[in-house]
C-alpha cells in the first residue's frame, strides 16, 4: 500500500511560404511495424549555398535538420566525399544532372541556397526523388541566428511528411520535473533537449506534467498551503502562449494524476477526498467532476485510450498494485495484469492494442 501511494508521485518526462511542390509518385520508405523492420531511405544533402554572412546560419540549419531525420530512424545521409556534382551545379530542375545522384546510391537530395534580407536569412530548400526526376519537396523559410534550431525542426517535420506522410515530432516540446534549482519545478524543452525554459517558480514541489491533445496547454500538481495551513497536492494548468497558471481543483488531499482525454474536453485524475484515492473525470472548464472508481484500495495513474473510450488505471483492490481497464463511464472494470509485486504507470500505444506499464518484480522495476 505504502508503495502504491509512491506512485502517485512519481514523475515521468512527458513527448507543433510554399513554393509549388510535387509529391513523389511512389512511397520510397517501407516501414514494417509489426516484424520491426525498417527500410531506410538514402539521402544527399550537400552545403546549402550560402552568402558569407549567412554561412554560418545556414550550416547549422542543415546540421541540424540531418540530425533530425537521422535520429527518426528512417533515412541515411551519405558522405560529401561521394558526391560527383561539379561546383556551380544549380538548384532547379534542367541546372543540375539527376544522374550525378542516382548513379552514387542516392534515392533523394536535397539542395538549396540562402540569403541576407536585414537581419535575417531567407533559406530555399528543394527536395528531389532520383528515380523519377520528380521535385517531392520546395519551401522556403526565414531564419535568424536566433531562430537556426526551430527552422531546422521545421524542415525535417516538412521532409518527413513528404516522404512518409507522417507529421515529424521534431517541433514538438518535453515537460519535464526538475529540481536543479533546490526546488521541484516543472520545465519544458525541445524534444532534442535544447532550449529548456522553467515554468513554475513558486511551488516548493511541482510534478506530473501532463499535456493537452493540442499542446497548447499542460496540467501538473504541486504542494501547495491551503486556507487551514495545511499542504496539499493541487492541480493546476499552464497556458504555453500567455504563461497563465490557473487553479484547477483543490479539494482536499489529492489532486494528481492528470491524464487530459485524446477526444472531447476531460481530464481524468486521482482525488481523494471522499476519504480514499479514487479515478474521477473532470471538465476543465466547469470544473464539475464525475467519480468513476469505489473500492476499498487505492484506485490512482489514469491512462486514456487513443480514441477515449477505455480509462487504464492502477488499483491495489486485489491486494497489489495492478494495471485494470474500464469503460470512460467506469463501467465495465477490468483486471489486466495478475504478475509481479507491483505494476503501475500504465501507457496506452498510438493504436491502442496494447499497454505498457512498470513493474516491480526481482528488486527492480521494467518495462512491460
Amino acid at each position: 500500500m505504502k508503495n502504491l501511494k509512491l506512485s502517485l508521485f512519481l514523475v515521468l518526462p512527458a513527448l507543433l511560404l510554399s513554393l509549388p511542390t510535387a509529391r513523389a509518385d511512389e512511397p520510397m520508405i517501407n516501414i514494417n511495424v509489426g516484424e520491426a523492420r525498417t527500410t531506410k531511405s538514402v539521402v544527399a544533402f550537400p552545403t546549402l549555398q550560402a552568402a558569407n554572412d549567412a554561412e554560418g546560419v545556414v550550416r547549422s540549419i542543415r546540421e541540424i535538420t540531418m540530425e533530425d531525420l537521422a535520429f527518426s530512424g528512417l533515412f541515411d545521409f551519405m558522405n560529401p566525399a561521394a558526391f560527383i556534382e561539379p561546383a556551380g551545379a544549380g538548384l532547379l530542375p534542367g541546372t543540375f544532372k539527376m544522374t550525378d545522384w542516382s548513379s552514387i546510391g542516392a534515392q533523394f537530395v536535397m539542395k538549396g541556397k540562402g540569403t541576407t534580407e536585414g537581419k535575417g536569412i531567407n533559406l530555399e530548400v528543394y527536395l528531389y526523388s532520383t528515380a523519377t526526376g520528380k521535385q517531392v519537396l520546395a519551401k522556403r523559410y526565414k531564419a535568424g541566428a536566433d531562430s537556426a534550431r526551430k527552422v531546422a525542426h521545421t524542415l525535417a517535420n516538412d521532409v518527413m511528411f513528404a516522404l512518409t506522410g507522417k507529421k515529424g515530432p521534431f517541433t514538438s516540446k518535453l515537460a519535464f520535473v526538475s529540481d536543479k534549482t533546490g526546488r521541484k519545478e516543472v520545465y519544458l524543452m525541445d524534444y532534442d533537449g535544447y532550449n529548456p525554459i522553467k515554468v513554475t517558480s513558486r511551488f516548493s514541489h511541482a510534478m506530473a506534467p501532463a499535456w493537452r491533445e493540442d499542446g497548447k496547454q499542460l496540467a501538473f500538481t504541486a504542494i501547495t498551503k491551503n486556507n487551514t495551513n495545511v499542504r496539499n497536492h493541487n492541480l493546476f494548468t499552464y497556458d504555453l502562449a500567455s504563461g497563465k497558471i490557473t487553479m484547477l481543483s483543490n479539494k482536499s488531499g489529492i489532486n494528481s494524476g492528470a491524464a487530459y482525454s485524446p477526444v472531447g474536453n476531460q481530464l481524468a485524475l486521482t482525488m481523494s477526498f471522499p476519504g480514499n484515492p479514487e479515478v474521477f473525470t473532470m471538465n476543465p472548464d466547469t470544473k464539475v467532476v464525475q467519480r468513476l472508481t469505489n473500492s476499498f484500495g487505492l484506485d490512482v495513474d489514469p491512462s486514456w485510450s487513443p480514441d477515449g473510450k477505455k480509462i487504464a488505471f492502477v488499483s491495489d483492490r486485489s491486494g497489489r498494485p495492478m494495471v485494470y481497464t474500464m469503460e470512460a463511464s467506469g463501467a465495465n472494470v477490468q483486471r489486466l495484469t495478475y504478475a509481479g509485486h507491483y505494476n503501475a504507470t500504465p501507457s496506452w500505444s498510438p493504436v491502442g492494442n496494447k499497454i505498457a506499464f512498470a513493474g516491480w518484480d526481482a528488486g527492480k522495476f521494467d518495462i512491460f
